[in-house]
C-alpha cells in the first residue's frame, strides 16, 4: 500500500500561515497597547507635574502672561492626556480584534489537523487490515502445502 498523503495538506498549511500571521499581528497590537500605556502613563506624569507649577505659580506673584502661559500649557496637557486614554481604547478593540481573529485562525487549524490525524489513522488501519488478509494468505497458503505433503 502507499504512504499516508492528506489531500488538503496545501488547505492545512495554509491555515497555519494564517494562524502565524494572527499571531503576529496579535504581538504587534499588544506591543502598540504597551506603547501607549506608557505614554498615558508619562501624560498623567506630566499633567501632575502641570498641576502642581500651576498651584505653586498662583501662591507667588506672577505676571497675568505668565498665568495665562502655564493655563494654556495645563490645558494642552490635559487634552494630549484625554487623545492619549482615547488611543488606549481604539488600540484596546484592536487587540479584541485580534485574538478574536486568533482563536478563529487557531480553530479553522485544528479542524484541518483533527481532519488530518483521522485520515492518518484510517490509512494505518487499512494497511494494518491489507498485512492482515496477506499475512492469512500466507498462513493459508502454507497449511494447504502442509495437508498436501
Amino acid at each position: 500500500m502507499t504512504a499516508f498523503s492528506f489531500r488538503l495538506e496545501r488547505v492545512r498549511a495554509l491555515r497555519e500561515r494564517s494562524e502565524d500571521l494572527a499571531k503576529q499581528e496579535l504581538a504587534g497590537a499588544l506591543a502598540r497597547r504597551t506603547s501607549c500605556e506608557e505614554r498615558l502613563r508619562q501624560q498623567g506624569q506630566l499633567l501632575d507635574d502641570a498641576r502642581a507649577a500651576q498651584r505653586e505659580a498662583a501662591a507667588r506673584p506672577a505676571t497675568a502672561m505668565d498665568l495665562i502661559a502655564r493655563q494654556r500649557f495645563l490645558e494642552r496637557v490635559e487634552r494630549e492626556r484625554i487623545a492619549g486614554e482615547r488611543d488606549l481604547r481604539r488600540v484596546d478593540a484592536e487587540v479584541d480584534a485580534r485574538r478574536t481573529t486568533l482563536r478563529e485562525a487557531a480553530r479553522e487549524r485544528q479542524v484541518l489537523e483533527r481532519l488530518k490525524e483521522r485520515r492518518r489513522a484510517e490509512h494505518v488501519r487499512a494497511l494494518l487490515r491489507a498485512e492482515g488478509a496477506q499475512l492469512d494468505e500466507i498462513a493459508l497458503a502454507m497449511h494447504r502445502r502442509g495437508a498436501v505433503a
